[in-house]
């Protein structure tokens, strides 16, 4: 098992109150496919340096992850899937 950090912008137009249902939804698949949410930091609705999609804000959440590199892959492939997500970025941390 690998550490991996995720950080996705997610769109503007989501309600605060709808965030943590839909992070919940991603950090659960990890869980489910034997890895573990180690943190999950949500820095809130920020400027971007330039717009995305024709939006210039958005909600940025970080999620720090234990597990193998599949499940990270077809986490990222979901989130990208998923029109609420405008980027997602996955990096591999050193132990």
């Amino acid at each position: 098992m690998r550490k991996y950090e995720i950080m996705a912008i997610i769109s503007p137009d989501v309600d605060e109150r709808q965030l943590q249902p839909l992070v919940d939804k991603y950090t659960g698949k990890i869980a489910q496919e034997g890895g573990t949410v180690d943190n999950v930091d949500i820095w809130g609705r920020r400027r971007l340096a330039y717009p995305i999609n024709k939006k210039a804000e958005g909600l940025y959440v970080v999620i720090d992850t234990t597990c193998e590199p599949a499940v990270v892959n077809e986490v990222d492939r979901l989130m990208t899937i998923d029109e609420l997500f405008m980027r997602t970025k996955v990096m591999r941390r050193d132990a």
